[in-house]
C-alpha cells in the first residue's frame, strides 16, 4: 500500500461561533477540535500530516505545534478545492491522500481505516440522512456507480431529493489529485473552487469511485456555531459513558459526567452526577467520587471516597484516603494511604504521611507531614514571605492545635503538640508540648459599642 498523506482543512473563520478564535480552536471535550483530527490522524502512521489553516493567524499553528505537522496558509478563502491546492508542494505523487476536516472533530479511526482498504482510486466517505438539506448529493448512475458529487445550489428539484449525502472526507491517489485540483473552475453558484468537481473528473477518465459509510453519523457531524458544539459535546460524553458503563462503572446518572481527557476506572468504581474528569485520571478499585467534584491529572487509590465538591488537581492520592466534602488538592499534593482531608482544607505541594488528619478549616502548602499526624481546624503554614517561599516538616504523630500558624521554614519534631492558637517561628522539639499566647485578659466595665439613634 502506498505511503499515506493527510491534508486537514482548518481555515474556516467560524463567523457563526461569534468569537475571535479561530473556529477549530474551540474546545469539545477538554481539547480544541483540530486536535481532535489530528490525534485521529496520527494513529494511521502517515508520511506527512499538513494543516491548513487561514483565519486567525498563527493562531493555529502556535496551538498545534506540538504535532510536528506541516501548517500552510490559504490566504483568500476560494474554497475547499483551493484550500488542498495549498497543501500540495508538500505531497509525494507516489502515495495516497486523506483530506480530513479541523471541524469535523470526531471522525473515528475505524472508519478511516475502512476507507484506505476500501480499493484502489478515488474513495469517498458518505452518509445518508433523512434531512439532507445544505449537503452535496452523491449522484449516482442506474448501475449504482457514482457519476458527480452536486452542492445544494447547483441541484436540481431531483437531485435535492437524493439522501445519500458527501461528507467531504476522501482519499485519492496523490498524482490524480494533483492533476484534478489544476482543472478545477470556479463557474458555479458560490464562485468557488470545489473540490467535490474532481468526482466526476474521476469518472470521466474511469477511474473506480468507491464509498464508504461511518459506523456513527455523529462522526462526520461538523461545527458551525456553538449549539452545534454544544450538542456534539453532549453525543460525545453520552459515547464516553456508554464505554464506562460496559467496563462496569456505575454512573449515577449517565447523562451529567464530563470527561474532558482520559479517564481510567478500575473495578467497583461509582461515580455520582455532575463530576468533571480533565486530563488523564486513573480511579483505582472501589473507588467513590461523589457528586460535582472536579478531578485533573490525578490517581486516586483503591477505596478511596471523594466527597461531594471537592477539587483536585495534578495529585497522586493513596489508598483508603477520604477527601472533602469542599477539599482542595493543589498541584504537587501527595495523600499517603488512610489520609483525611476534610471540608475547606486546602492543600498544595505537599505530602501527607499515612493515616494523617486534616479535618477542617486549614491551608497545607510546600510541606511535608509525617505519618499518623492530627492538624486542628484553622490551621496554616505560613510559606510564602512575599517574594520566596519555605517549607515547613512536621514529624510522625505529632498534634497540632486548632488555630496554630507555622511559619515557615520550621519543623515540628516527632511526637511533639503544639497548643491550640499558637504562632510557631521557631523548631519545635520531639515529644514535647510547645505553646506560644499572649496572657489572657478580662477587662472590667468594658461596654461593646451600640448603633447610634438616627
Amino acid at each position: 500500500m502506498n505511503a499515506l498523506n493527510i491534508i486537514i482543512l482548518a481555515a474556516g473563520k467560524g463567523t457563526r461561533m461569534y468569537s475571535d478564535r479561530p473556529k477549530v480552536l474551540h474546545n469539545l471535550a477538554g481539547k480544541p477540535l483540530v486536535q481532535h483530527v489530528l490525534d485521529c490522524a496520527i494513529s494511521l502512521q502517515p508520511q506527512q500530516i499538513c494543516v491548513v489553516y487561514g483565519h486567525g493567524g498563527e493562531a493555529v499553528p502556535q496551538a498545534m505545534q506540538l504535532y510536528g505537522a506541516k501548517f500552510v496558509i490559504q490566504e483568500s478563502q476560494l474554497g475547499t478545492g483551493h484550500a488542498v491546492q495549498q497543501a500540495m508542494p508538500h505531497l509525494q505523487d507516489d502515495s495516497r491522500t486523506l483530506i480530513l476536516y479541523g471541524d469535523v472533530p470526531l471522525i473515528q479511526h475505524s472508519t478511516l481505516h475502512q476507507m484506505q482498504h476500501a480499493g484502489e482510486g478515488l474513495v469517498l466517505l458518505t452518509v445518508n440522512l433523512d434531512n439532507p438539506a445544505g449537503y452535496g448529493r452523491i449522484v449516482r448512475n442506474q448501475e449504482g456507480d457514482v457519476q458527480r458529487i452536486v452542492e445544494q445550489k447547483d441541484a436540481s428539484p431531483e437531485e435535492l431529493e437524493i439522501s445519500e449525502v458527501n461528507t467531504g472526507i476522501m482519499l485519492a491517489p496523490t498524482a490524480k489529485l494533483r492533476e484534478w485540483l489544476g482543472k478545477l473552475r470556479n463557474d458555479n453558484a458560490q464562485g468557488e473552487y470545489y473540490l467535490t468537481d474532481i468526482v466526476a473528473m474521476a469518472v470521466q477518465q474511469g477511474v473506480v469511485v468507491h464509498t464508504v459509510q461511518p459506523a456513527h453519523g455523529w462522526e462526520v457531524e461538523g461545527i458551525n456555531n456553538k449549539m452545534q458544539l454544544a450538542s456534539l459535546e453532549r453525543v460525545w460524553q453520552k459515547q464516553i459513558a456508554t464505554k464506562l458503563l460496559a467496563q462496569g462503572v456505575t454512573l449515577n446518572d449517565p447523562a451529567r459526567i464530563d470527561v474532558r481527557g482520559e479517564l481510567v476506572c478500575g473495578r467497583d468504581v461509582e461515580i455520582d452526577v455532575g463530576c468533571i474528569f480533565e486530563g488523564k485520571v486513573t480511579l483505582c478499585d472501589r473507588v467513590k467520587v461523589s457528586a460535582y467534584s472536579v478531578i485533573r491529572n490525578a490517581n486516586i487509590g483503591t477505596a478511596t471516597h471523594i466527597a461531594a465538591y471537592s477539587h483536585i488537581d495534578s495529585s497522586e492520592v493513596g489508598a483508603d484516603c477520604h477527601i472533602g466534602p469542599y477539599a482542595r488538592l493543589r498541584p504537587g499534593t501527595e495523600l499517603h494511604d488512610h489520609a483525611h482531608v476534610g471540608n475547606f482544607v486546602e492543600i498544595k505541594n505537599s505530602e501527607i504521611g499515612s493515616g494523617s488528619k486534616a479535618n477542617h478549616l486549614s491551608y497545607i502548602g510546600d510541606s511535608t507531614v509525617g505519618s499518623r499526624v492530627n492538624i486542628g481546624a484553622g490551621t496554616i503554614t505560613c510559606n510564602y514571605d512575599g517574594a520566596n517561599k519555605f517549607r515547613t516538616v512536621i514529624g510522625d504523630d505529632a498534634f497540632i492545635g486548632s488555630d496554630t500558624q507555622l511559619i515557615a521554614p520550621v519543623t515540628v519534631g516527632k511526637g511533639a503538640t503544639i497548643g491550640a492558637g499558637s504562632t510557631i517561628t521557631k523548631d519545635t522539639p520531639a515529644g514535647e508540648l510547645t505553646l506560644s499566647r499572649s496572657k489572657q485578659v478580662t477587662i472590667a466595665g468594658w461596654l461593646r459599642p451600640v448603633k447610634g439613634k438616627k
